[in-house]
């Protein structure tokens, strides 16, 4: 067999460019969903009960007529309102978390408001960046598992279209003097091929081939020529060079679109 009686046509760039795309685009969203289950909700979440402390605390405040050491001890005793559920938190605030320390402080109370002291509070927090502007309301469990079902789903299809992307990568479409290699390695030679489906190879550049093996059974090749060769023309075209090849070969049945003109009036 000569170089010149073999055509490969290797997956084409527009393949792998829309496999990657599509890996990267799941893979992203995996991790946004993700992210957001195990630290972007519980992170809301005690913004928006940290909040609402704030403003408790500077009502209270407000209401009473403690002096500065009865404050500070009677909001030494105070904890922040928080759901029983620690997993919708993060670890920095858990139930029995006690009122901030500035909330401690009668003369910051008196001297601010309570939102003031609350940017104040945002700004110095140790942990991790917190939005000084709560959410409208808070994620409860149920939320938040909706957010580890579509990241599990998202991550699943991640993996699939990873796995897609290193098939095709290491695939081939090729035909030599004597048989077709198909994409997924098989090697059938001309004489079995019975039956070439070239109807939808204009539109789609999708073929179907019939074949029967030895021991008399039969099967089905699908040719992608989108997907292995492609039909650039600067690359002259290799899937449509393989395709005439192939039918120069072939000698079963043929199905394809035969079109006609309109008889002339």
């Amino acid at each position: 067999m000569s170089s010149s009686d073999s055509i490969v046509c290797k997956p084409t760039s527009w393949f792998l460019l829309r496999a990657l795309a599509m890996l990267l685009m799941s893979g992203s969203l995996a991790f946004y969903f993700y992210f957001d289950a195990t630290t972007g909700y519980p992170r809301k979440n005690a913004v928006y009960y940290l909040h609402k402390t704030f403003q408790d605390a500077g009502d209270r405040f407000l209401k009473s007529d403690l002096l500065s050491d009865e404050w500070r001890a009677y909001a030494a005793r105070q904890t922040v309102a928080l759901p029983d559920d620690p997993s919708i938190l993060p670890p920095e605030v858990q139930p029995g978390m006690k009122w901030p320390e500035i909330l401690q402080d009668a003369s910051q109370l008196r001297n601010q408001t309570w939102n003031k002291l609350w940017e104040t509070y945002t700004a110095a927090w140790p942990h991790w960046n917190m939005d000084a502007t709560p959410p409208e309301h808070p994620y409860d469990a149920g939320k938040i598992r909706e957010q580890w079902i579509v990241g599990a789903l998202c991550a699943a299809f991640a993996l699939g279209s990873a796995f897609v992307f290193a098939r095709t990568l290491l695939r081939r479409m090729a035909i030599d003097g004597d048989a077709l290699l198909a994409p997924d390695g098989r090697r059938i030679p001309f004489a079995r091929l019975i039956r070439l489906d070239l109807r939808k190879w204009p539109t789609k550049g999708l073929a179907f081939i019939d074949f029967k093996n030895e021991d008399g059974t039969g099967g089905r090749i699908r040719l992608d020529g989108m997907t292995y060769g492609g039909f650039n023309k600067q690359n002259g075209e290799p899937a449509e060079r393989l395709m005439r090849r192939l039918r120069e070969r072939f000698s079963g049945e043929l199905i394809e679109y035969v079109t006609t003109a309109p008889p002339a009036e």
